[in-house]
């Protein structure tokens, strides 16, 4: 970690032994990411709150590289169970890892990105048969029934309108589907 981790007690005296709980589940979250550049630690005691009295909370939050972060920031809803300080610690920073692992991916690459819908521009309508065809970004023809227009946008649809889409394999080849009006014309 490139700052030592900030431990902030709010409503309970700072303990050290609480500290040091605290600081083994920072290290062990280092050893097994080793990508924290920043760690801040709230712990809030048992307190006067009506609706969490007598829990504890805990909230961090890890910077990560690129400016990525991972915030576990969660009141308990009435769980008895944060009354102990080892379960709500327990809790906290399993959360934490999760969100950790979550970032990793994405850090490495991992995650699958869904693509960017494609765009379209209508070219054909048959109105009363319920269908069209769009000439696709890389232009080529698409159909697309009314069923795979979102809402009622087919009966709105018009000649030349931009619309974005998704491409599947039809029973006759490739087709459009979920065809979603973009409320612009091509430009003339």
């Amino acid at each position: 970690m490139q700052t030592p981790p900030e431990i902030d007690f709010q409503g309970l005296e700072p303990s050290p032994d609480f500290r040091a709980r605290i600081e083994r589940r920072i290290e062990k979250l280092e050893k097994r990411f080793g990508r924290i550049t920043a760690c801040r630690i709230v712990v809030k005691g048992p307190g006067g709150h009506h609706r969490t009295g007598g829990l504890y909370e805990l909230n961090i939050r890890l910077a990560l590289p690129d400016g990525r972060e991972a915030v576990v920031e969660r009141t308990p809803h009435l769980d008895e169970r944060f009354q102990d300080f080892d379960f709500a610690l327990n809790d906290t920073f399993k959360r934490a890892r999760r969100r950790l692992q979550d970032q990793a991916r994405r850090l490495e690459g991992q995650v699958k990105l869904h693509a960017e819908p494609a765009i379209g521009i209508v070219r054909r309508l048959m109105q009363d048969d319920g269908y069209g065809f769009l000439e696709g970004s890389n232009g080529r023809e698409l159909y697309f029934h009314r069923n795979s227009v979102a809402g009622d946008g087919f009966a709105r649809l018009g000649l030349g309108e931009r619309v974005s889409y998704a491409e599947e394999d039809g029973e006759n080849g490739p087709q459009a589907s979920a065809v979603t009006p973009l409320g612009e014309r091509e430009p003339s």
